[in-house]
């Protein structure tokens, strides 16, 4: 045992909130105190909710976002436009747009963007599900919403490749988010504007 903690059992849960991103030795040392000092009834809670989520938590077969059924809630609005699918690269992204209330097409969940530095490549990406919604016929646009960095860019062009001869329109965010930008770290209003400000897409940038 690390002579600076008092318990084993304290050290290997902070060992494990320290795992987490953004969280140092010194957060995760504040979080397990802190449900120490919680009821017992509460920490069971907060273990059960982890446990439940990873062990129930479903990703739509249509847009991959997370989802509690097998079709998202967003998917299976009627009120939706299928027409138009926003194409982003997490489920945080997501979450972005619609706070700005600017969208109200649906939207498709790559899980990342390519970044051969990573060992990312367009196989790892869900790039070939968008494809196949594309060549079905219902979809009329396809927004490209991805960050604007060196790898956002390098997916957009990819799938501007894969989707040209299709047919369908394409068009990427309006670069009112700054070159550089992640998309979830975009106000609202900047991010909003950008949706629907959103320019063709032509292969360049």
């Amino acid at each position: 045992m690390n002579q600076q903690y008092p318990s084993v059992l304290l050290e290997k849960a902070v060992n494990e909130f320290a795992k987490l991103p953004g969280i140092g030795r010194k957060t995760a040392m504040r979080l397990v105190l802190h449900l120490l000092r919680q009821d017992k009834a509460t920490v069971d809670a907060f273990g059960q909710a982890i446990m439940t989520l990873k062990r129930e938590v479903k990703y739509c077969k249509v847009c991959h976002n997370i989802s509690d059924t097998e079709v998202c809630q967003l998917c299976a609005n009627p009120q939706r436009d299928a027409s138009i699918v926003c194409v982003v690269e997490t489920i945080r992204d997501v979450m972005a747009v619609e706070a700005t209330q600017q969208f109200l097409g649906l939207y498709h969940v790559l899980g990342g963007v390519i970044s051969p530095m990573d060992g990312i490549g367009p196989s790892d990406l869900q790039i070939e599900s968008l494809v196949k919604r594309v060549t079905d016929g219902q979809v009329k646009e396809v927004v490209l919403a991805l960050s604007t960095t060196m790898e956002g860019d390098t997916t957009n062009f990819y799938i501007y490749r894969k989707l040209e001869k299709t047919g369908v329109r394409l068009s990427v965010i309006a670069r009112g988010i700054s070159v550089g930008d992640e998309l979830e770290y975009a106000d609202e209003v900047t991010l909003g504007r950008s949706i629907v400000n959103r320019t063709p897409f032509s292969g360049s940038l």
